[in-house]
This record gives structure tokens, sequence and C-alpha cells, in this order.
């Protein structure tokens, strides 16, 4: 499973309100984005992930995500993911991080990104991005939460020249023994270094989220990371990684590769780069 209460976060959507288009989040960071696909257009993600704390590790990988951008404001989305949970079995975590290791599917997650406030010089773009988990990760070796469970977030995303700020905050609704519902939210700030790097720097919090997850205890991170650009258009390099400042320690990481392509609607133009308003 992935992500304390972040009153401070509500400080930074603040500042959201002030500020043009192409902000980035998501991939490969925690906060993510209201911009759905463009219509007509594509992405693709082969990645790997690690999110561990003292209790217990989470590597995933190998997970492939695709994107659709299925209709106008809406992208529908799914990751079919790989993963090994590896708990600790210290007493001093227990009842959290006992069990044997294991490797295998862990749970798909579907969802669907709904911007229902574009972006324009004077205001923010706000969008939803409802995921759905699906059990089929092992529940009885730890690689599933065993029901299907629900991530709710809202998410803001304004740019202003090279920069670029995106936060947002969600719901985890986890209806199953030794899981919690939580509470979960980022701020991301990014900045454009040139036509091949982008770099980011985000502050991501979660509360507690149960017994039967690594993160048996809430924690704050800051994570860094960024996009390369290759000169095959639209291919780039996902890369971040973090650690906690505040509550459980606790690291993450991701490094994958992204493809995008498409047709604009109405031109039967191909375009493999990203479109003018998400660029991953």
């Amino acid at each position: 499973m992935a992500r304390c209460a972040p009153y401070t976060l509500l400080l930074f959507l603040m500042l959201l309100a002030a500020g043009r288009v192409q902000a980035q989040a998501g991939p490969p960071f925690q906060t993510d984005d209201p911009t759905p696909v463009d219509l007509g257009h594509y992405e693709a993600y082969i990645f790997g992930t690690v999110d561990g704390t003292p209790a217990e590790l989470d590597p995933t990988g190998p997970a492939f995500e695709f994107n659709w951008g299925a209709v106008p404001r809406i992208q529908l989305h799914a990751i079919l993911p790989f993963g090994a949970v590896m708990p600790s079995n210290n007493p001093i975590y227990a009842p959290g991080g006992t069990g044997a290791s294991a490797y295998g599917l862990t749970d798909m997650e579907f969802g669907v990104k709904y911007g229902f406030v574009r972006q324009t010089a004077h205001r923010p773009q706000i969008g939803s991005f409802t995921m759905l988990e699906v059990p089929t990760g092992s529940y009885s070796k730890g690689l599933g939460v065993g029901k299907v469970w629900y991530k709710l977030p809202l998410w803001v995303e304004k740019e202003f020249g090279p920069w670029s700020l995106v936060g947002g905050m969600g719901y985890g609704v986890v209806p199953q023994k030794d899981y919690r519902n939580y509470l979960y939210g980022g701020f991301l700030v990014k900045r454009e270094f040139s036509k091949k790097l982008e770099l980011s720097i985000e502050l991501f919090s979660h509360a507690r989220e149960g017994f039967a997850a690594a993160q048996t205890q809430a924690s704050a991170m800051i994570d860094a990371g960024g996009y390369y650009h290759f000169k095959n258009p639209g291919l780039q390099l996902l890369f971040a990684y973090g650690h906690s400042i505040a509550g459980q320690t606790e690291n993450y990481g991701y490094l994958g590769l992204y493809k995008t392509w498409g047709k604009d609607k109405g031109t039967g133009t191909d375009s493999a780069d990203p479109p003018s308003e998400h660029f991953f």
C-alpha cells in the first residue's frame, strides 16, 4: 500500500491560486496532477519503485502503466504491477511487519482522471483522479489487500514561466482488517532547466495506514527527482528518491521509462511529443 494529516499543505494549496499550463506531477513522484492526457493520446510506462519503513520493505517491479485520453477532459488509467513484500519481523513493530517474504503479482490499479476546471491565466487547473485497487495479489502472502479499496484525491496545478506548482490532498478507503482509512497529500515544485531536463522537489505526507501496511505510522517525506527527455520524441527517463523528515522513517524511490504518442483529433497529425497541457 501507499501513502499524517498534512495541514501545512493547505497553505501551499492557497499559493496555487496565483501564478500558465504544462505543470506536471505524477510519476516519478507521489504527488499527482489534475490534467488528463489529451484526447486521442496515450502514455505508457515501465517502472520499478521501492517504498519501505523499518517495519516492512515493499519493492515493485516490473510494473506497467497505461493511460489513454479517451474523451475530452477524461483519462483512463491502469497499472499491472509485480512486486514483493519483505517484512522485517522485528518484534518492536509487532503486530506490524511480520510474516514471510514473497514476490508476485500485486493489486492492479484502475483509475479515471477528470479535469473539471481548466487552467487559464488567472485560475489553476483542478481535477480528480479516482483510483480503484483490485485484489489481484495474494492476500495470504501479503501481496494484496484482499478487498477492493479506493483512493479519492483532488489535485490542483499552476505554471508560471519555467516554474510549475502542483498539490492536493486525498483519502484512502481500505475496508480490510488491520488496514486503516488514511489521509494523504503533497505539494511539488518543478523547474524546466532545458528542453532535455526538468527537476522537481516535493513534500508528501500520509497518515498511518494500519499494521498490515508498511506505513504503520504517519510520515512526512521530501522527494527529489526529474525527467530526462531523450532525442526520440516522447521518450523520457523518470527518476526520484526521497526520505522522511518527520514521523516514521520511510524511503521512497522510482525509476522508469515513459513514452507518449497519439494523433491530434481533428488534424490527423501524429504527435509523439507530450500534449500541450500534459508533459509526462
